[in-house]
């Protein structure tokens, strides 16, 4: 990629995080026609260009395909996935970080049992500001309890994703305290943690670093266990949190990667939608935490692949465990395949949940939120069961 390639991409990338998907569309198109580059106001270009390549849908299953055109017309480059989509869609899958637009997002009050609080906080810090909810049990237990951080994917609030996974449930039933941060549109026009950009991947920088002092905040307030503190998220939150839990392995004692990505598996907007698309290897990682991850192998969002790749990765550092593989079924008929890792003692370090023709949803999630397949396997629980394996007196590896 040659410099005004590289510069206009950048640039590219600086419009469709502010929301100005147009004036990106028009700016990529002219790079890849070699035209002159258009001043940041242009609108001579439609959001329906299409460029070449394999896209996939935003808005569920593939249609199915369209009467063969005749010979002299050229066919659009077709997968079993999807089909081709404009730049502009193409941009807006990018903003959103790979979780498509959703009309069933909820705000709506949350049932809580007597006794419970579900608490709207905030932290601040020189790196920004973030609301989040904390759900603290109505059973709070008087010695430190375990904290698990929950990242939303985009488009969706603390709210939604909190009754699509059934998290604050389990709180109750283990004794543990809930956080959803919240990413503001400010921060990205869909609402989804940007695991794509390199401010926002190391330590005491951007997002890693907003979240571990929002960890501080509640370790500090709330009676949490500083030992026994997790992260987890989906799609762009579950990119985000692996990014986070290998930034700060002194503070995360394990992650859960749900339609995820691997770490370093993007550093700008075309390298994003390569690797939701087709997969990427990612980066090594330096600091490798205990892993948990599930994918749908239907996932026409976030490749497969990546969660192979999260996989690999977190076995980088690991040596002296036992694979084993297992298939089941669960209650709601989904059939799933169970590859673990695991230390002599029995505790598992990585798994590596594939359940068969799921698409980009929380797995046994609830349909009160929204992305949730209620047909899956309850990742929530096994995440929960796994993270509980894990503290910082133990040793990892």
């Amino acid at each position: 990629m040659n410099k005004r390639m590289t510069d206009g991409m950048m640039k590219a990338t600086e419009l469709t995080r502010s929301g100005k998907l147009n004036e990106a569309t028009a700016l990529i198109q002219s790079l890849l026609q070699g035209a002159a580059d258009p001043s940041p106001g242009a609108q001579s270009v439609s959001n329906d260009i299409t460029i070449e390549g394999v896209f996939t849908r935003l808005d569920g299953p593939a249609p199915e395909q369209a009467a063969p055109k005749p010979a002299a017309q050229p066919k659009p480059v077709r997968r079993a996935s999807g089909v081709r989509r404009g730049l502009g869609e193409t941009l807006r899958k990018i903003a959103a970080g790979g979780m498509p637009r959703h009309p069933g997002v909820t705000n709506s009050p949350v049932d809580l049992p007597a006794g419970a609080r579900f608490l709207t906080l905030s932290h601040t810090s020189p790196h920004g500001q973030r609301a989040y909810r904390l759900y603290v049990p109505a059973k709070a237990s008087t010695s430190s309890m375990p904290l698990i951080v929950m990242l939303h994917g985009c488009t969706q609030t603390p709210e939604d994703f909190a009754a699509g996974t059934g998290m604050n449930a389990l709180a109750e039933e283990f004794g543990c305290l809930i956080a959803y941060p919240a990413q503001p549109s400010g921060a990205n026009a869909q609402k989804c943690w940007n695991w794509f950009r390199p401010e926002d991947q190391a330590r005491e920088h951007g997002e890693p670093a907003l979240i571990a002092g929002l960890v501080q905040d509640i370790l500090r307030d709330h009676n949490g266990d500083p030992s026994r503190v997790y992260i987890a998220g989906l799609s762009a939150g579950a990119a985000a949190a692996l990014i986070i839990a290998e930034a700060y392995p002194d503070i995360f004692s394990a992650v859960g990667v749900h339609s995820g990505l691997p770490s370093g598996a993007a550093r700008d907007i075309p390298s994003a939608f390569s690797a939701m698309r087709s997969g990427s290897t990612g980066k090594s990682r330096r600091n490798p935490v205990p892993t948990i991850i599930f994918h749908g192998t239907a996932d026409s969002t976030v490749h497969p692949d990546n969660g192979r790749a999260v996989e690999s990765q977190a076995l980088t550092a690991l040596a002296g465990l036992k694979r084993s593989a297992s298939t089941g079924t669960s209650a709601g008929g989904r059939r799933f395949t169970l590859t673990s890792h695991s230390r002599s003692d029995g505790r598992s370090l990585v798994e590596h949940w594939q359940i068969d023709g799921a698409g980009h949803a929380w797995a046994g999630g609830l349909p009160a939120g929204s992305y949730t397949d209620p047909t899956g396997p309850d990742a929530s629980r096994e995440m929960l069961r796994f993270f509980l394996q894990h503290h910082l007196g133990k040793a990892k590896r």
